[in-house]
């Protein structure tokens, strides 16, 4: 927060509306104006470090909330949302949207809200997306960093560490403080799940068929019981319909395992001396590549942040299951469809080997993206093994560190990329496969060019 101006005047005035003080009671207490106070509720005056100091010591008010509770998760979020092909012709520039948020928040809201439930890619009815697109709108307005959360399974971390064996010490905890025993049980047993939590029997089940990193991550996961107070916190400030909210709180305990398992300090510390190597810290920490990337994205603790990584999960087809922009902002992680001239498809050809690229999006922003084929441990059904590629990526003026970059002119020319044919208004493009939104179809009798889909331009 202290990296930007932050215009919070919306929360202000709801902290001062629940306390049930006028402004000028709330200004005296802060040893403010009231007109200073209305100027800040109004947004015509960005929130100082001062104030929110006053907040947090005289109310009880943690700060941090200040940044989460922006109108839609604030002006990237929102940008985001925007970048949607349906408004490709309003032409909102950022100053438009600087101004729609400061000057009618909660309308800003109640827009991203809309939105979120009807999801970014409604079906062919007009029916509403699957509750995901509310989880991942939380998600994003915490930058994908649970800080309670972090400190909590550190603790816990530091407390298993002295046993060694972090999987056993992590066994020996569910079985005396929580009447669990651990039992690993045949494929057979188990043909189509690969963990079970039996509270009949007061076992965890796991199939022979994780691998260790999964087994301790399902371990780590279990143990979210212990940050019970602070995920159910988390839940109810949300405010999600039901499915969203069991979404959510699954997230959040997977966010807490794999804080336990890769706790942060010591893996902010691991990633700066290896390069954010990922293939080191799977193997210093124990974890699969999607548990190392995953963590990648919530290193944003105030004071000790990380690189800004997002997180892109796709199958061969171009379907995304997982998203995280993180820190980022990049609109590749909410973009509706990706691009073919993206080489993260190139990972599924790859086996065990990451792929890097240097991209530019239309908006001139350049991105370095590092990919990878994943075989998530669900066995086989029917003979198919499920694959996906996970991409990873950051802005290229901060890659220069990165251990998958030495070697790379991040100053160089980049491979120029869209958010998907319909989003993407570049004109020479070998690959579209249907023109802009909002752009008609141009057919000629008379020329071809490198496109079937020619479209007008501005």
């Amino acid at each position: 927060m202290a990296e930007r101006k932050l215009f919070a005047g919306h929360a202000v005035r709801r902290l001062r509306r629940q306390m049930g003080l006028t402004q000028a009671a709330m200004a005296e207490a802060l040893d403010v104006s009231p007109s200073y106070l209305n100027l800040v509720e109004r947004n015509q005056r960005p929130l100082s470090a001062s104030l929110m100091l006053r907040l947090a010591e005289t109310y009880d008010f943690d700060p941090r909330t200040l940044s989460a509770s922006e109108p839609g998760g604030g002006a990237e979020a929102m940008r985001r949302r925007l970048a949607d092909p349906v408004f490709a012709d309003l032409e909102i520039d950022r100053h438009q949207l600087e101004e729609w948020l400061a000057g009618a928040p909660g309308g800003a809201e109640a827009f991203a809200r809309a939105y979120d439930r009807m999801g970014a890619a409604p079906g062919p009815e007009g029916q509403a997306a699957d509750p995901g697109s509310q989880v991942r709108r939380e998600i994003e307005r915490w930058r994908n960093h649970f800080g309670d959360l972090d400190a909590a399974a550190e603790a816990l971390a530091d407390e298993l560490r002295m046993a060694g064996d972090l999987y056993g010490a992590m066994a020996e905890r569910l079985r005396v403080k929580h009447q669990l025993s651990v039992r690993i049980l045949p494929a057979e047993v188990m043909p189509d799940r690969v963990t079970r939590l039996d509270l009949h029997a007061r076992q965890v089940q796991l199939s022979e068929m994780l691998p260790s990193s999964a087994r301790s991550f399902a371990l780590a996961e279990q143990l979210a019981v212990e940050a019970r107070t602070e995920i159910d916190g988390l839940v109810r400030g949300a405010a999600l319909d039901r499915v969203s909210e069991r979404l959510f709180r699954r997230h959040l305990m997977r966010y807490f395992a794999a804080a336990v398992t890769m706790p942060y300090a010591r893996f902010l510390r691991a990633c700066e001396a290896s390069g954010y190597d990922v293939e080191l810290l799977q193997r210093r920490f124990g974890a699969s590549f999607a548990q190392v990337a995953h963590r990648l994205t919530t290193l944003q603790k105030i004071g000790a942040r990380g690189l800004p990584f997002f997180l892109v999960r796709t199958d061969r087809a171009g379907q995304v299951s997982i998203r995280y922009a993180g820190a980022s902002g990049s609109p590749l992680a909410e973009s509706v469809a990706l691009c073919p001239l993206w080489n993260a498809f190139d990972a599924f050809a790859r086996a065990d080997e990451s792929v890097t690229q240097l991209v530019e999006l239309e908006d001139g922003s350049r991105w370095f993206t590092l990919a990878r084929c994943t075989h998530p441990h669900a066995g086989t059904v029917a003979g198919v093994r499920p694959r996906f590629a996970i991409a990873l990526g950051l802005p290229a003026r901060d890659a220069g560190s990165l251990a998958a970059a030495r070697g790379v002119d991040l100053e160089a020319s980049a491979v120029p990329i869209g958010l998907g044919c319909r989003a993407c208004t570049r004109m020479d493009c070998p690959q579209r496969s249907a023109p802009p939104a909002g752009r008609g179809l141009v057919v000629s009798d008379r020329e071809r060019g490198v496109t079937a889909f020619g479209f007008a331009g501005d």
